[in-house]
């Protein structure tokens, strides 16, 4: 059975979307099949993997709301196994709060789809509302993408007290894996001190090794393409190569 990874920070612009469709395409190279949901109504992750999100027929909007399987609705690119996302989706978290077990919802979809994978990676939206919650409720794993600038570490502190409101309440088997530094100068004290920070004040691990700072990254994305692919030699591909790696070894049976 898959091991189910959700990535969740509620600051926007920390690369979540970036780490999970990398980290997808490093399993992929390893010969491992991952499912990457797309937990966010912007929809990026599905558009970064080469799908149209207008053109999408049917969406995790339609399994939240139970109008289809997860199974139905899988889609897949270049080995990566999408469950892909609309801004329909933004209805489905008002249809969400009036459900009983609103929670559950994502994790019920999973259980069923998991076993045919090797792991399962969740793209969470910047907040910290229903659908992270359903994604966190879902996961084995927290993996938390933390940018290494002046404000990245803020809001880690919240995200650490939802992820024990949700092991109370939804989920007390879930473990805080660790962070993913992302857009990494090495050349600053500034970048250092964020990671230092970070592990002293929240004791978090932060994994190695760190992704570095590259305009490859951001072009990767208006390609359909992960960085993997687009700039297979850059430095940041083989950083999530590295971590892809680390996922690999120890979260696939």
């Amino acid at each position: 059975m898959g091991t189910v990874v959700a990535l969740a920070n509620q600051k926007g612009g920390v690369a979540k979307t970036t780490s999970v469709h990398s980290l997808a395409a490093g399993l992929v190279e390893l010969g491992d099949t991952p499912l990457v949901v797309d937990l966010d109504p912007q929809a990026s992750l599905t558009w970064a993997c080469g799908f149209d999100p207008d053109s999408v027929e049917v969406s995790i909007h339609d399994v939240l709301l139970g109008r289809a399987k997860a199974s139905e609705v899988i889609i897949e690119r270049n080995g990566i196994h999408v469950l892909p996302s609309t801004i329909d989706l933004a209805g489905a978290e008002v249809h969400l709060l009036t459900k009983t077990g609103r929670e559950y919802v994502l994790r019920k979809a999973l259980s069923k789809v998991r076993d045919s994978y090797d792991a399962v990676l969740i793209d969470c939206p910047p907040s910290l509302g229903i659908l992270t919650i359903n994604g966190l409720t879902a996961a084995d794993e927290v993996l938390i993408p933390l940018q290494c600038e002046s404000l990245g570490q803020r809001g880690v502190g919240q995200l650490l007290e939802t992820i024990d409101d949700v092991r109370d309440y939804t989920n007390r088997d879930l473990k805080v894996r660790g962070a993913i530094a992302t857009m990494y100068d090495g050349r600053t004290n500034l970048a250092r001190q964020v990671v230092d920070q970070v592990r002293t004040l929240y004791d978090l691990d932060v994994l190695e090794p760190f992704v570095p700072k590259s305009v490859r990254v951001a072009e990767a994305p208006g390609v359909g393409k992960s960085v993997l692919e687009h700039s297979p030699r850059s430095s940041p591909a083989e950083a999530y190569r590295e971590l892809a790696r680390v996922l690999h070894d120890e979260l696939t049976p």
